[in-house]
């Protein structure tokens, strides 16, 4: 989605109003990379609104207004790597089914509940910064070069790891399915 630049503008002088429309208009987009990453309805919404709290106290220090899409995606990114650390810590519990699509496509119960394994079982393969990669460019749509903004990084490292990351879970799904 489009964040309208002048009501960025607009919070970045104070108003209120204004950052709850960029609210409005970003908060699917956090919650969806959040849920991919963390694998936790909950804890998706937990990031999502600290994101937003430290995104208000910081807004005036945005030097340009079309930079909000990947300053606050890196603030995200930065709350989810936190909020991953605390499961490796912690108690290290990923829901899956919370961001697999449970629609009714046409497949069997059985086969739909294989797809997901094989799934799972491929996205557990892929390290935190392939995750992220794919997050950004699968899940969210955003281009390499956004992505490769967003992440701090340069162009040709993401689309090279994308490409990587994207075989790898081919690969991975594919011998899953001779199996």
């Amino acid at each position: 989605m489009v964040v309208d630049i002048n009501a960025v503008r607009k919070a970045r002088l104070g108003d209120k109003e204004s950052f709850a429309e960029v609210y409005r208009q970003i908060a699917d987009d956090l919650y969806k990379v959040s849920l991919y990453w963390l694998g936790s309805a909950h804890d998706a919404q937990d990031v999502v609104s600290e994101t937003f709290i430290e995104a208000f106290k910081g807004i005036k220090n945005l030097r340009d207004e079309n930079s909000f899409k990947p300053w606050i995606m890196r603030i995200l990114s930065i709350r989810c790597k936190r909020k991953i650390k605390q499961y490796i810590t912690g108690r290290n519990h990923l829901d899956i089914d919370d961001f697999l699509d449970l629609s009714d496509d046409g497949t069997s119960l059985e086969e739909s509940s294989s797809n997901r394994i094989a799934l799972l079982h491929a996205l557990k393969t892929l390290t935190p910064q392939e995750r992220e990669i794919v997050a950004f460019t699968v899940i969210q749509g955003y281009t390499v070069r956004e992505t490769a903004e967003i992440l701090g990084a340069p162009q040709g490292t993401v689309s090279s790891k994308l490409h990587r990351t994207l075989k790898k879970l081919r690969k991975q799904l594919e011998d899953q399915g001779k199996e």
